[in-house]
């Protein structure tokens, strides 16, 4: 019997398979740069300058992540920090695959965020890295706040905190050994009463 290489355990047909949906999830992930900036190093015979780079990474159903890299030289620093974007991404719960489940905060050192969940039609309202943040998530109706600092890596950081607070009702649900039904019911259930009370 054919055995794989030592310390794989997968066949090579599997592991070609595994690099193929590798590649497929990496070519549907849009990146978005956030910000580029020059950063200098003083050595002995001067300065030495070296650029820094923020990359918002998502395949606009629900998956983002965000990365930071530096070089000598742009498009390098812009590889790195989409590197360590596709390395952090996290899955957030959309209502409808266009705004969040319900209203949250978050907040990274000076940082402070408000997202609101809105109606259709509404739009992307956020301003400079947030944005970034939405486009590449895939929300098409959100009102966002920042308040405080204006760096982009507090403000990139705070929406991310902000964004692993949400919950969907059935992961609520789920946590509470309910049915999702239940859970929504008895709010149009206490709607009905308070209507007609």
């Amino acid at each position: 019997m054919a055995r794989s290489p030592a310390g794989s355990g997968r066949s090579p047909r599997d592991r070609d398979r595994g690099r193929d949906r590798d590649r497929d999830e990496e070519s549907e992930l849009t990146d978005k740069l956030v910000t580029i900036n020059r950063v200098a190093k003083v050595v002995k015979g001067g300065r030495r300058f070296a650029f820094a780079a923020i990359v918002v990474v998502g395949d606009q159903r629900g998956r983002v992540g965000h990365g930071a890299g530096k070089a000598r030289e742009v498009p390098e620093a812009i590889r790195k920090a989409t590197e360590a974007a596709k390395r952090g991404l996290i899955r957030v719960p959309l209502r409808d695959g266009r705004t969040l489940h319900h209203d949250v905060r978050g907040r990274f050192g000076a940082g402070k965020v408000t997202l609101r969940a809105a109606p259709a039609g509404t739009g992307i309202i956020a301003g400079g890295p947030m944005r970034a943040i939405f486009e590449t998530l895939g929300i098409k109706d959100i009102v966002a706040k920042s308040v405080g600092t204006s760096n982009p890596h507090n403000m990139i950081k705070a929406t991310f905190a902000a964004l692993e607070l949400l919950n969907s009702p059935r992961m609520v649900a789920t946590r509470r050994g309910k049915k999702v039904g239940d859970l929504l019911g008895r709010r149009d259930e206490t709607a009905g009463a308070d209507a007609a009370a």
